[in-house]
């Protein structure tokens, strides 16, 4: 088991995300747990990294940027910057707790296998220390960042006496609506959608073809008698998703062994 969060104020935490380092997002993520311990180390893409999903720079050397106390710019991915914190940048002891975010935007269902938000947290994850992905879903370019700010807090206090499992991180997705209208908060099971990823084809200004890969279309219910997270943040709750990292599938483990006994 990796410990617990008991002590929040005496806690280390290492801020992250995939927007990149000026995103508005890891501001109200630090802003968010500045209000827990003082504590507090940022290591972060110097630029935006969305979808990098958990890659890892191995070709090339990586340049990072001290720009000031306990906060630091990484030419690489959301791994890179975890990874590189957590057995470089910070001095004494390792961090308690690794958050990353608040990506701006969901990470929902199929999202959490491409998400770098997601792979920060689980980069953490493998390195031993208790992590949370915090996401927050938008309406185009509005963001109710309100949402992330007052939520954070009460999420990590209710975290407080949880005996954290080796292998797991939480996501946490954030509705698009007022603070006023969050409904509380529900423990879900990552979802499903019921169609693929939309490619459109555009042209540039001087009529060349490409082709955008676009939005995932409508969902589904993964049908496992848990509320999925997609049907949660629509229905205006926080969803809270445990992922663990081992990508074994017991089941097929179990008859596979008949097939190749």
């Amino acid at each position: 088991m990796v410990k617990n969060l008991e002590n929040l104020e005496k806690l280390r935490i290492l801020v992250t995300n995939d927007d990149g380092i000026l995103a508005p997002g890891i501001k109200v993520l630090q802003k968010a747990v500045q209000s827990i311990t003082k504590d507090i180390w940022v290591s972060a893409p110097t630029t935006e990294q969305s979808a990098t999903s958990h890659s890892l720079t191995i070709r090339r050397p990586i340049e990072v940027r001290h720009l000031s106390s306990r906060r630091f710019a990484v030419e690489g991915t959301p791994t890179d910057s975890v990874l590189l914190a957590v057995n470089h940048l910070i001095t004494g002891r390792r961090p308690d707790l690794v958050v990353s975010g608040v990506n701006r935007g969901a990470n929902l269902a199929e999202d959490i296998g491409y998400s770098g938000t997601v792979a920060a947290a689980m980069e953490a994850t493998l390195l031993g220390i208790p992590a949370i992905a915090f996401n927050q879903l938008r309406h185009e370019q509005h963001v109710y960042w309100t949402i992330a700010e007052h939520y954070i807090p009460v999420v990590l206090e209710k975290l407080r006496h949880f005996d954290w499992p080796s292998g797991v991180l939480l996501n946490v997705n954030f509705p698009h609506c007022p603070v006023a209208d969050v409904k509380g908060i529900k423990l879900t099971a990552q979802g499903w959608r019921a169609g693929n990823v939309q490619v459109h084809p555009v042209k540039d200004p001087t009529g060349r073809p490409y082709l955008w890969i676009g939005d995932f279309s409508d969902h589904a219910s993964r049908q496992n008698g848990q509320m999925d997270d997609l049907t949660a943040v629509d229905n205006h709750y926080i969803s809270i998703t445990p992922l663990h990292l081992d990508f074994t599938h017991y089941p097929t483990f179990k008859k596979l062994q008949q097939v190749f006994a």
